[in-house]
Parts: C-alpha cells; structure tokens; sequence
C-alpha cells in the first residue's frame, strides 16, 4: 500500500519507504523525520479522499482530468474546459473508462472572478464541491489519489489542459537548467507545481504491471513528468530516445510500472489555444490532435499518434490565442504568428513507437 506524507518544508507530498524513519524531498532535499510505523495511507474519512463524489480506487481504470481557465483573469484560457470536456468522452466513450472513476477538476462553474485579494471560500460559496476545483492543493491531491492502491493490470491517465510555465532548477537534475511547471487556478498566490513533484507523486510510485499515460496541453510541457527517456523525432519518422537521466544519478522512474507521457509541446516552445482546427469553438491544438488521431483511426502505435499530431498541428494558421504564461503576461493571449508546437513523447523506458501498440 502507498504510503505518504508531507515534506516539512515545502509541503510537497513524498513517499514514504518501508520502514524508513525519515524521508528525503526530492524537491527542496529537506528530510522529514517519520514514525517507524506509518500511518495507513488516507481514507476517505481521514481527508486525502474527500472529494464528494470520489471514483473508486479498486477500479482497473481510472483517470484525473484537469481543465483550468483561469475565468475572469488576464491569463484566461477559451478552450481548456472545452479540452478537458472531449477527454472525459474520449475516456468514456472509446477507452471505456467507468465515469465513476474519473475525477475532474475544471473552474467553469466559478460564480466569481479569481483575484489574489478574494478568499477562496468567498468565491465557492455557491459551490457544491470546492474540492473539485484545480487548485494547487486539489491537483496534489487528485495526483495522490490516482495512484493509490494500483495493482497490476491498472490503466491509469492524467489530463491537464492549462498553463505550464518553466522556473531554474535548483537542485541540478534538469538537462536544460529549468523545471517545468504546471499553472493550478491559484497559482499566483499558492505558486506552481514543478516537474519535480510530478515525478514523485504519480512516476514514482507506479508498480509493475501498472501503466500511466499523462497528456499535457500545456507550454513548456515537454518533460512536465521529468520521464527519463524522450524521443526525437525528425517528419520523416526517424527517431531516436534521448536519456534525460541527470548526471548526478537522480533516479527519475518508476517503481517497475510503464509511465507514457504526450505533451504538447517541448520544453522550449508554447502550446496554442485556438479556433483554427475545429472551426466551431476554442480548442488546444494538441487535445484536437490527440483526439482526432484516435478517432481517424491513426492511433495504432504511439509513432502513429505522434506523427498524425504533429501533421495536424502544422496545418494550424498563424495566429490564434496563445497559451504560454509569458505570453500571457506580455500579450493579453493573442499571438501575432510564428509560433512553432511539436508535440513531444516521452517514456520511462525506451520502446519501439512504430511498433508498440497504444492502448488506454
């Protein structure tokens, strides 16, 4: 059973080792002292659960779906409720996902404008289930949740569709000297959740036999897992993995489980939040092409996903809104043109693309 606790410092949610009686951050390297016993990971009685209409953890499939809009901000987003809306039918309705256990967090049903100087519980008054929101807290949370208890033969998914930001990387274990970040709905006064933690909470822990496939509509977003492998792929189709195991020996894997991950875009780039493909409403570009390989019948191995996405995206127009951070700030959303999105694969392992067969 996973065990977990809270790092002292940072709060971010670690692992606890069998037995151990402390436990190292993987983030700000604090050690938190534990009982030699833990404690049995929460129930929904003791809070880690306690989201109203919580899915079934003894399920064989499960999902967390996260859409954040950021309503009623500079940095709102037009088509990531929209995304995280055809990912849940997508799940339901192809994968056969029980929609009891498939736990979403979307902020279109706030009533208020989010602003830094408005308590949280002032703007979910009206709300039925606050914890059903993507805040920072409820995304660790829904994190924790997706992971617990798995046993072999689990399919388990993580959607985001949102804002991802970069920020330097501390503690050296980043190629390219930067965490990845995901953006929850309160993030300017909570902060970001770094790669880092990600890999913690829901790479990590993954035993064997156990398969996670992460999909990130985001900037940024090309190692948002912090995954060990990621593959380069040039359009004609050749490829070749890139081990991004930091030098200093970071172990960034899992517990014997196979953790997949599509991204939007790479590390360097942003992801657009446009009207350019479906023609009717906002979109991101890389949730409509992830969804359109699969229902044009593309989807046979993860080389036939990646390949078909990226030809999709590259039919995408100049212009449209833009969802990176930055942008944002500097931009008010709208992007002139030039723009480049490749969306990006990476794994906890190397595997063949064009000959392993995708499934959820």
């Amino acid at each position: 059973m996973l065990m977990l606790t809270d790092c002292s410092s940072c709060r971010t949610p670690l692992q606890l080792p069998s037995g151990a009686s402390s436990v190292r951050c993987t983030v700000c390297r604090a050690v938190t002292p534990v009982a030699l016993a833990p404690a049995p990971a929460p129930s929904p009685d003791n809070g880690l659960l306690s989201f109203g209409q919580t899915p079934s953890v003894s399920g064989r499939k499960r999902a967390v779906i996260c859409g954040v809009s950021y309503k009623g901000t500079k940095f709102e987003l037009n088509g990531s409720i929209n995304d995280a809306n055809c990912m849940k039918y997508l799940l339901v309705n192809t994968f056969k996902f029980p929609e009891s256990s498939i736990l979403m967090l979307t902020d279109d049903h706030l009533t208020h404008q989010f602003k830094a100087n408005v308590h949280l519980t002032d703007i979910l008054e009206e709300e039925t289930d606050p914890k059903q929101i993507p805040t920072k807290q409820n995304i660790r949370t829904a994190m924790q949740w997706l992971v617990q208890g798995c046993q072999s033969g689990d399919s388990l998914v993580f959607y985001y569709s949102g804002h991802g930001s970069q920020q330097r990387d501390p503690t050296g274990d980043e190629v390219d000297g930067y965490d990845e970040t995901l953006c929850p709905m309160d993030f300017k006064t909570k902060g970001m959740i770094i790669d880092d933690e990600i890999n913690a909470t829901i790479v990590k822990p993954i035993p064997h036999g156990v398969k996670l496939h992460a999909i990130i509509d985001a900037c940024h977003s090309g190692t948002m897992l912090d995954l060990s492998f990621l593959c380069r792929m040039d359009r004609n189709g050749r490829y070749k993995w890139e081990d991004h195991n930091p030098p200093m020996g970071h172990f960034k894997g899992t517990n014997g489980g196979e953790v997949i991950c599509f991204s939007g875009c790479d590390d360097h780039q942003s992801s657009a939040d446009t009207t350019c493909l479906s023609k009717v409403t906002s979109t991101g570009a890389m949730t409509y092409a992830f969804i359109e390989a699969i229902e044009m019948g593309h989807a046979k191995t993860y080389g036939d996903i990646l390949t078909s996405m990226r030809t999709t995206i590259r039919k995408i127009e100049s212009g449209g809104a833009h969802s990176s951070l930055l942008g944002m700030l500097f931009t008010r959303g709208r992007h002139g043109g030039g723009w480049k999105q490749e969306p990006q694969l990476t794994a906890s392992e190397p595997f063949d693309v064009f000959t392993k067969r995708f499934s959820l």
